[in-house]
């Protein structure tokens, strides 16, 4: 941690209260930098970065605004993103925690899951139901909270070193100061999800880069029936594979970044990419693996490692069948995950 605050990335595209203020490009570049060698670090930035700072740098008050950006842009204090249910994954519109107005403030209860960085940080952005309005709020919820109880996820097979959290809230108070005043609705989660879309979309291409890169120097050093693999004509096939898909992936990543810098971006550009992106960097990593033959499997090399994580990318931040489904509803202007009403008298006719 130390290290990584020592290079100043801490708050991304935010300005001011010490964050870097980088353009969204720039970074992107930060996370498929971090991707290349090791997704878990580029997640834990991003959570921490795009979604935990984000919200609070677009919809929070100033005063929350001074109280928590200093210290998280430098890393003395690390923030987490509670949005995803046990219940509630891709339909995350119907979460069900609540959040019951109070005397003072509110009392937040219920349950997530999947939350990174959430069994160590300081800070964590809860949304929650509102007893009020029955609208979606966000509220700043600091560790050691009375009632708040985090517990690691355990056997986990991808982003190894990102600690994700189940989290059970049981009559956990926290004053009026605490809700965020930008959040009137689940709408504006979009606020951030849309900056947080995108860097999702460059993961997969920080991954890939650094399967293909290992792969490069694998299949020049190591030797077979007197040459090297890299001179195999079915080696040669799936690094120029490998090389098409990475050049593919880091333009279709580009264009959404410049969609968005342009004000065009919309959620079928931004689900259509992610989807394509992390669907591609699944092949490199398989091709990867193949060309390492039985290294491809050991812990070792990267490529293992980069093989179980972006299974993790291809799942989170919506899955790859709700991304392509909001692309192909673009499309068509027809929602298909929205279930149709039952019939009269129920039942199945042929």
């Amino acid at each position: 941690m130390p290290k990584l605050a020592a290079l100043g990335l801490g708050g991304a595209t935010l300005k001011g209260n010490g964050c870097a203020g980088h353009s969204v490009l720039g970074a992107a570049m930060v996370v498929v930098e971090m991707a290349r060698v090791d997704a878990s670090m580029s997640t834990f930035l991003m959570v921490h970065n795009s979604l935990a700072m984000l919200t609070i740098g677009l919809l929070g008050s100033d005063a929350q605004q001074k109280e928590l950006l200093p210290a998280m842009a430098s890393l003395d204090s690390v923030g987490a993103w509670a949005l995803t249910e046990p219940g509630h994954g891709s339909d995350a519109s119907s979460l069900a925690t609540t959040a019951t107005k109070v005397p003072g403030g509110w009392r937040l209860n219920g349950c997530k899951r999947w939350i990174g960085n959430a069994t160590w940080c300081d800070v964590v952005i809860v949304w929650a139901r509102s007893s009020e309005t029955g609208q979606v709020n966000a509220f700043v919820v600091k560790q050691g909270t009375h009632g708040f109880v985090t517990t690691k996820i355990d056997n986990k097979i991808a982003l190894r070193c990102v600690q994700n959290a189940d989290i059970r809230m049981t009559d956990v108070f926290v004053p009026d100061s605490a809700r965020l005043p930008g959040v009137a609705s689940f709408a504006d989660t979009n606020k951030v999800l849309a900056i947080s879309r995108i860097m999702v979309t460059w993961q997969p291409v920080g991954i890939a880069m650094g399967v293909y890169d290992m792969c490069v120097r694998y299949l020049g050093q190591r030797k077979q029936f007197g040459a090297p693999l890299a001179a195999f004509q079915t080696s040669q096939e799936k690094l120029a594979r490998m090389l098409g898909n990475v050049q593919a992936m880091a333009l279709m990543a580009w264009r959404l970044s410049v969609l968005h810098a342009d004000g065009r971006m919309t959620h079928e550009h931004a689900s259509l990419a992610k989807a394509w992106n992390s669907l591609r960097g699944r092949e490199v990593c398989a091709l990867g693996r193949e060309l390492l033959g039985g290294n491809g499997v050991v812990a070792d090399f990267l490529v293992a490692k980069a093989f179980a994580d972006m299974e993790a990318i291809y799942t989170y931040e919506g899955t790859y069948e709700v991304n392509v489904l909001v692309a192909a509803r673009g499309a068509t202007g027809i929602a298909a995950f929205k279930p149709a009403p039952k019939r009269a008298g129920g039942g199945n006719r042929a």
